[in-house]
């Protein structure tokens, strides 16, 4: 049986290697919706309180890119790896044609920063809150068209047929990097026939600068198929959706910091406050000691929509106060989150040692604190991709749908999440040599950090 799943599994991949014309067909189609409903709503009059998916463009729109594109992507990620970046992604497409005909540069060395996922990620969902990016399109063609836009730019300026913004400076190309690695399947590279390579070699382009010869995981592999095959050495195989982070992953500083403060922190403040009362409170409180101090200016809406949401004929305008408090609830989420799960990666980390993996596990050096929060990507990605779902449910809502099945079904993803976090954290924990009391109270520690980030979704699905 397995064999046969490998066969198969190959063989698909010699199937997108082989139909490489008829993928970029798919994706020039993919460019061609995606630009339309990013260009036409913002055109059209903004719709009332009666439009629906049946009688409004922006409503298709604005279903299409918050309750269908990113969630499933999100779900699509740990499913099949990078694949809608290698098939159907626009700013992958547009960056790669850019860069065919563009100026063929070499690629900058502080674009090589490796805080760079961490930082877009962060600007961009803080900035997409402040302009209402799930509500109004102007905001929309604001944030997705400025990331395409971008896109464009660094693939005409550098490279050369290749994907230099997908691999340095897209806002979601970390957290697919960490979401990959519960893929169930990835490009293996048998060293062996790649030194002594049997077949004609042809030459292969790989547009997101990934490094075959050396290729162990499938967090910067696009999925595109033209490695297929190559030198003999290189086939699309299943694994183990844990395999990656027992066995290849080692983490860093900067992935660390995506996992804890941006997927549990920032990412979490950002789909909290609008429902939270503690906003309400910490806003109200502001306006109290300004309004005290006769400082009025920080009430007044006055801003731009493309620095604060502002479309008073919606009645919806945000003043410099609201604007601020955003702000603050989002950092206090990431600092009380955040925090909570490094900490407890870290203390785990010091509690467990660091001592190499056991006899029975002569696996990867143990890389400590970076390495153990990997063990936390399944509950982080479900926490992503249950924010996003609330735009879902809520459109859904609005045409009617019955939504009393999303509660259960949150709690349930949520739980699973959980587990199966706890369950990566106790293996990684026991590849090390400590006595199982000190790895039990590792384990335990790594369970107490995620329970402000549990905490943060109760109160978001069945208290406010």
């Amino acid at each position: 049986m397995a064999a046969a799943l490998g066969r198969s599994v190959a063989r698909f991949a010699d199937f997108l290697r082989d139909h490489a014309p008829l993928l970029r067909r798919l994706q020039w189609g993919i460019v061609c919706i995606y630009a339309f409903l990013l260009v036409v709503p913002p055109l059209l009059p903004l719709p009332g309180s009666t439009a629906s998916v049946f009688n409004h463009l922006t409503i298709v729109a604005q279903f299409a890119f918050w309750g269908v594109w990113w969630p499933f992507v999100l779900v699509s990620i740990p499913l099949l790896g990078r694949a809608w970046c290698g098939w159907l992604c626009p700013e992958g497409m547009l960056t790669e044609w850019a860069s065919e005909r563009g100026q063929g540069r070499s690629i900058p060395k502080w674009m090589r920063w490796g805080g760079w996922p961490f930082v877009a990620f962060g600007l961009t969902t803080v900035y997409g809150q402040l302009v209402s990016v799930y509500q109004y399109p102007l905001a929309v063609l604001a944030v997705l068209g400025g990331s395409t836009m971008a896109a464009i730019v660094v693939g005409w300026r550098y490279g050369r047929s290749k994907r230099v913004w997908c691999k340095y400076l897209c806002p979601v190309n970390g957290v697919f990097n960490l979401l990959a690695k519960l893929a169930p399947w990835h490009f293996k590279v048998d060293e062996q026939a790649w030194r002594n390579p049997v077949i004609r070699i042809e030459p292969v382009n790989c547009a997101p600068l990934v490094a075959m010869r050396h290729m162990k995981g499938a967090g910067d592999c696009h999925v595109c198929g033209r490695c297929s095959g190559y030198r003999g050495a290189i086939t699309l195989t299943p694994r183990s959706p844990e395999h990656e982070i027992l066995h290849v992953a080692q983490g860093d500083a900067w992935q660390t910091a995506l996992i804890c403060f941006g997927l549990m922190g920032i990412a979490m403040g950002a789909f909290l406050w609008s429902a939270s009362p503690w906003f309400v409170t910490l806003k109200q409180w502001a306006a109290v000691w300004l309004v005290e101090h006769d400082i009025l200016w920080p009430l007044l809406d006055n801003a731009p929509w493309f620095i604060l949401t502002h479309y008073p004929e919606m009645n919806d305008s945000f003043s410099w106060l609201d604007g601020a408090c955003i702000l603050a609830f989002v950092l206090g989420s990431t600092l009380a989150i955040g925090a909570a799960a490094w900490v407890a990666a870290w203390a785990a980390d010091r509690v467990a040692g660091s001592g190499a993996a056991g006899p029975r596990q002569a696996g990867p050096r143990q890389a400590g604190l970076h390495r153990l929060a990997q063990a936390y990507i399944p509950v982080a990605g479900v926490g992503v991709f249950l924010g996003l779902s609330a735009t879902t449910i809520t459109l859904l809502g609005h045409e009617g749908v019955p939504t009393a099945w999303a509660d259960p079904a949150r709690f349930t993803l949520l739980a699973l999440a959980v587990a199966w976090s706890l369950r990566l954290a106790w293996r990684l924990l026991a590849q090390r040599k400590a006595a199982w009391p000190r790895q039990l109270a590792a384990w335990l520690l790594m369970a107490a950090g995620l329970a402000p980030f549990c905490a943060a979704w109760v109160l978001f699905f069945a208290v406010w």
